[in-house]
Protein backbone atom coordinates (compact mmCIF):
# COMPACT_ATOMS: atom_id res chain seq x y z
CA UNK A 1 0.00 0.00 0.00
CA UNK A 2 1.26 3.25 -0.87
CA UNK A 3 2.83 5.53 2.30
CA UNK A 4 0.53 8.43 1.36
CA UNK A 5 -2.57 6.71 1.64
CA UNK A 6 -1.46 5.07 4.82
CA UNK A 7 -0.68 8.05 6.14
CA UNK A 8 -4.55 9.65 4.71
CA UNK A 9 -5.97 6.40 6.93
CA UNK A 10 -3.92 7.01 9.91
CA UNK A 11 -4.92 10.86 10.13
CA UNK A 12 -8.59 9.82 9.51
CA UNK A 13 -8.72 7.66 12.06
CA UNK A 14 -7.19 10.03 14.76
CA UNK A 15 -10.19 12.47 13.45
CA UNK A 16 -12.31 10.23 13.85
CA UNK A 17 -10.98 9.40 17.38
CA UNK A 18 -11.20 13.06 18.22
CA UNK A 19 -14.67 13.60 17.14
CA UNK A 20 -16.16 10.61 18.86
CA UNK A 21 -15.01 10.70 22.24
CA UNK A 22 -14.83 14.55 22.45
CA UNK A 23 -18.40 15.43 21.25
CA UNK A 24 -20.40 12.29 19.24
CA UNK A 25 -20.33 9.80 22.21
CA UNK A 26 -20.73 11.91 25.45
CA UNK A 27 -23.51 13.59 23.21
CA UNK A 28 -25.51 10.45 22.32
CA UNK A 29 -25.04 8.84 25.65
CA UNK A 30 -26.41 11.79 27.45
CA UNK A 31 -29.41 12.78 24.99
CA UNK A 32 -32.57 13.67 26.24
CA UNK A 33 -31.41 13.25 29.62
CA UNK A 34 -31.95 17.21 30.83
CA UNK A 35 -35.47 17.07 29.74
CA UNK A 36 -35.81 13.90 31.71
CA UNK A 37 -34.39 16.09 34.50
CA UNK A 38 -37.01 19.12 34.10
CA UNK A 39 -39.82 16.45 33.22
CA UNK A 40 -39.23 15.18 37.17
CA UNK A 41 -38.66 11.60 35.21
CA UNK A 42 -35.21 11.02 37.23
CA UNK A 43 -36.20 7.26 37.58
CA UNK A 44 -35.98 7.12 33.73
CA UNK A 45 -32.49 8.05 33.37
CA UNK A 46 -30.12 4.97 32.77
CA UNK A 47 -26.70 4.13 34.60
CA UNK A 48 -25.14 4.68 31.18
CA UNK A 49 -26.13 8.50 31.02
CA UNK A 50 -25.10 9.10 34.29
CA UNK A 51 -21.65 7.17 34.22
CA UNK A 52 -20.87 9.25 30.99
CA UNK A 53 -21.99 12.77 32.96
CA UNK A 54 -20.27 11.63 35.56
CA UNK A 55 -16.44 10.88 33.88
CA UNK A 56 -17.43 14.33 31.21
CA UNK A 57 -17.63 16.34 34.18
CA UNK A 58 -14.70 15.45 36.33
CA UNK A 59 -13.37 18.97 36.82
CA UNK A 60 -15.35 21.43 35.08
CA UNK A 61 -16.86 24.39 36.64
CA UNK A 62 -19.80 23.85 38.51
CA UNK A 63 -21.93 26.86 39.68
CA UNK A 64 -20.90 28.50 43.21
CA UNK A 65 -24.58 27.37 44.29
CA UNK A 66 -23.55 23.59 43.97
CA UNK A 67 -22.44 21.48 46.90
CA UNK A 68 -19.09 19.73 46.46
CA UNK A 69 -20.84 16.60 47.56
CA UNK A 70 -22.75 17.06 44.63
CA UNK A 71 -19.78 17.86 41.81
CA UNK A 72 -19.44 15.21 39.18
CA UNK A 73 -22.62 13.11 40.64
CA UNK A 74 -25.49 13.61 38.42
CA UNK A 75 -27.68 11.56 41.43
CA UNK A 76 -26.52 14.25 43.95
CA UNK A 77 -26.40 17.44 41.64
CA UNK A 78 -30.40 15.90 40.97
CA UNK A 79 -31.03 15.63 44.29
CA UNK A 80 -29.80 19.12 45.27
CA UNK A 81 -31.38 20.91 41.89
CA UNK A 82 -27.72 22.12 40.81
CA UNK A 83 -27.37 23.22 37.39
CA UNK A 84 -26.74 20.77 35.42
CA UNK A 85 -24.87 21.20 31.93
CA UNK A 86 -24.32 18.66 28.72
CA UNK A 87 -21.94 16.22 29.25
CA UNK A 88 -19.93 16.99 25.71
CA UNK A 89 -16.59 19.01 25.43
CA UNK A 90 -17.57 22.59 25.91
CA UNK A 91 -16.17 24.69 22.29
CA UNK A 92 -16.53 28.66 23.74
CA UNK A 93 -16.24 30.51 27.12
CA UNK A 94 -17.94 33.61 27.81
CA UNK A 95 -17.76 35.57 31.17
CA UNK A 96 -19.14 38.72 32.77
CA UNK A 97 -18.04 40.48 35.21
CA UNK A 98 -20.23 43.08 37.50
CA UNK A 99 -19.58 45.12 41.00
CA UNK A 100 -22.62 43.49 42.07
CA UNK A 101 -20.96 39.96 41.84
CA UNK A 102 -17.53 40.36 43.60
CA UNK A 103 -14.38 38.70 43.12
CA UNK A 104 -14.39 36.84 46.26
CA UNK A 105 -17.72 34.96 45.23
CA UNK A 106 -17.62 34.76 41.71
CA UNK A 107 -13.61 34.43 41.13
CA UNK A 108 -14.28 33.93 36.93
CA UNK A 109 -17.61 36.06 36.57
CA UNK A 110 -20.70 34.98 35.18
CA UNK A 111 -19.51 31.85 33.21
CA UNK A 112 -21.34 30.15 30.80
CA UNK A 113 -19.78 27.21 28.33
CA UNK A 114 -21.41 26.75 24.76
CA UNK A 115 -21.56 23.16 23.62
CA UNK A 116 -22.92 21.27 20.38
CA UNK A 117 -26.12 20.51 22.31
CA UNK A 118 -26.23 22.84 24.97
CA UNK A 119 -24.88 24.73 27.56
CA UNK A 120 -22.98 24.50 31.04
CA UNK A 121 -22.23 27.08 33.71
CA UNK A 122 -23.64 29.67 35.31
CA UNK A 123 -26.54 29.64 32.57
CA UNK A 124 -29.90 30.82 34.98
CA UNK A 125 -27.69 33.67 36.34
CA UNK A 126 -26.56 34.74 32.86
CA UNK A 127 -30.15 34.50 31.67
CA UNK A 128 -31.54 36.67 34.79
CA UNK A 129 -28.60 39.19 33.31
CA UNK A 130 -29.79 39.27 29.89
CA UNK A 131 -33.41 39.86 30.85
CA UNK A 132 -32.12 43.20 32.09
CA UNK A 133 -31.38 44.43 29.03
CA UNK A 134 -34.01 42.98 27.19
CA UNK A 135 -31.91 39.89 25.81
CA UNK A 136 -33.89 36.50 25.27
CA UNK A 137 -32.94 33.78 27.05
CA UNK A 138 -30.00 31.74 25.55
CA UNK A 139 -32.03 28.33 24.87
CA UNK A 140 -34.18 30.23 22.32
CA UNK A 141 -31.20 30.85 19.82
CA UNK A 142 -29.57 27.75 18.25
CA UNK A 143 -32.51 25.21 18.59
CA UNK A 144 -32.59 23.47 15.19
CA UNK A 145 -28.83 23.57 15.68
CA UNK A 146 -29.07 21.89 19.00
CA UNK A 147 -31.78 19.39 17.23
CA UNK A 148 -29.55 18.13 14.52
CA UNK A 149 -26.23 18.29 16.35
CA UNK A 150 -25.92 15.01 17.46
CA UNK A 151 -27.07 13.69 13.41
CA UNK A 152 -24.75 15.97 11.99
CA UNK A 153 -21.56 14.54 14.14
CA UNK A 154 -22.65 11.03 13.18
CA UNK A 155 -22.96 12.17 9.27
CA UNK A 156 -19.26 13.45 9.83
CA UNK A 157 -18.10 10.35 10.79
CA UNK A 158 -19.74 8.49 8.63
CA UNK A 159 -17.20 10.46 6.07
CA UNK A 160 -14.22 9.55 8.13
CA UNK A 161 -15.60 6.09 8.17
CA UNK A 162 -16.02 5.70 4.31
CA UNK A 163 -13.07 7.85 3.75
CA UNK A 164 -10.97 4.82 5.54
CA UNK A 165 -12.54 2.19 4.10
CA UNK A 166 -12.83 3.29 0.16
CA UNK A 167 -10.89 5.18 -2.20
CA UNK A 168 -13.16 7.64 -4.00
CA UNK A 169 -12.90 11.23 -5.25
CA UNK A 170 -16.35 12.13 -4.10
CA UNK A 171 -16.09 10.53 -0.48
CA UNK A 172 -12.44 12.05 -0.35
CA UNK A 173 -14.00 15.29 -1.17
CA UNK A 174 -16.51 15.02 1.48
CA UNK A 175 -13.64 15.02 4.27
CA UNK A 176 -12.95 19.04 3.75
CA UNK A 177 -16.76 19.11 5.76
CA UNK A 178 -14.71 18.71 9.27
CA UNK A 179 -11.79 20.66 7.69
CA UNK A 180 -14.05 23.65 8.21
CA UNK A 181 -15.69 23.02 11.28
CA UNK A 182 -14.06 25.20 13.53
CA UNK A 183 -14.45 28.38 10.97
CA UNK A 184 -18.34 26.60 10.98
CA UNK A 185 -18.55 26.96 14.60
CA UNK A 186 -17.07 30.72 14.99
CA UNK A 187 -19.74 31.82 11.71
CA UNK A 188 -22.49 30.23 13.69
CA UNK A 189 -21.42 31.34 17.42
CA UNK A 190 -21.18 34.92 15.49
CA UNK A 191 -24.23 35.20 13.93
CA UNK A 192 -26.45 34.19 16.96
CA UNK A 193 -24.37 36.81 19.21
CA UNK A 194 -25.56 39.36 16.39
CA UNK A 195 -28.68 38.33 16.62
CA UNK A 196 -29.54 38.65 20.43
CA UNK A 197 -27.57 41.72 20.55
CA UNK A 198 -30.08 43.35 17.72
CA UNK A 199 -33.20 42.28 18.89
CA UNK A 200 -33.76 43.37 22.58
CA UNK A 201 -37.09 43.65 24.34
CA UNK A 202 -39.04 46.59 25.70
CA UNK A 203 -39.26 44.97 28.94
CA UNK A 204 -35.60 45.35 29.60
CA UNK A 205 -35.07 47.10 32.70
CA UNK A 206 -32.54 48.84 31.30
CA UNK A 207 -32.53 50.30 27.82
CA UNK A 208 -29.18 50.28 25.75
CA UNK A 209 -28.96 50.40 21.70
CA UNK A 210 -29.11 47.28 19.50
CA UNK A 211 -25.00 45.69 19.93
CA UNK A 212 -22.69 43.29 18.56
CA UNK A 213 -21.66 40.99 21.57
CA UNK A 214 -18.16 40.66 21.70
CA UNK A 215 -17.14 37.18 19.73
CA UNK A 216 -13.56 37.07 20.96
CA UNK A 217 -11.50 39.24 23.31
CA UNK A 218 -12.54 41.30 26.02
CA UNK A 219 -15.35 43.90 25.56
CA UNK A 220 -18.21 46.54 27.76
CA UNK A 221 -21.68 45.78 28.19
CA UNK A 222 -24.10 48.57 30.11
CA UNK A 223 -21.67 48.47 33.54
CA UNK A 224 -20.58 44.33 32.70
CA UNK A 225 -17.48 43.75 31.22
CA UNK A 226 -17.63 40.77 29.01
CA UNK A 227 -14.82 38.31 28.01
CA UNK A 228 -15.44 35.21 25.22
CA UNK A 229 -12.92 32.85 24.34
CA UNK A 230 -12.28 29.61 22.97
CA UNK A 231 -11.96 26.72 25.06
CA UNK A 232 -10.75 22.85 25.11
CA UNK A 233 -13.79 21.88 22.85
CA UNK A 234 -12.54 24.59 19.58
CA UNK A 235 -9.22 23.47 20.31
CA UNK A 236 -10.00 19.76 20.01
CA UNK A 237 -12.37 21.20 16.33
CA UNK A 238 -9.27 22.59 15.04
CA UNK A 239 -7.48 19.27 15.54
CA UNK A 240 -10.14 16.93 13.93
CA UNK A 241 -9.83 20.14 11.18
CA UNK A 242 -6.17 19.44 10.80
CA UNK A 243 -5.82 15.65 11.29
CA UNK A 244 -8.89 16.09 8.29
CA UNK A 245 -7.01 18.06 5.69
CA UNK A 246 -3.65 16.02 6.37
CA UNK A 247 -6.03 13.11 5.44
CA UNK A 248 -7.42 14.94 2.34
CA UNK A 249 -4.24 15.91 0.95
CA UNK A 250 -2.13 12.69 1.61
CA UNK A 251 -5.20 10.92 0.37
CA UNK A 252 -4.53 12.82 -3.16
CA UNK A 253 -0.99 12.58 -2.99
CA UNK A 254 -1.34 9.04 -3.42
CA UNK A 255 -3.83 8.94 -5.89
CA UNK A 256 -2.01 11.17 -8.25
CA UNK A 257 1.61 9.31 -7.41
CA UNK A 258 -0.46 5.82 -8.45
CA UNK A 259 -1.87 7.76 -11.96
CA UNK A 260 1.76 8.93 -12.67
CA UNK A 261 2.77 5.16 -12.31
CA UNK A 262 0.22 3.65 -14.18
CA UNK A 263 0.51 5.93 -17.22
Amino acid sequence: MHSSYQKSTIFAVLALIVLTFSFTFPMIGFHGVLNKIDEGHKDEIHSFSKAIWNLYNQGRYKSTTTPKKAHNDLDQMIATSSEIGVASMPIWFVSLEAPNYPKEAFPEGIPVYFHFDGFSGEVHEMNTINHYIGMDPMWTGGTLEREIGIYALLFLSLIMVYFIAYNHKFLNYLMLIPVSLPLLFIADYSYWLYWFGHNLHDWGAFKIKPFMPTVFGDGKVAQFTTHSYPTIGFYLLVLISLFSLLAFIARNKANKEQKSVAA
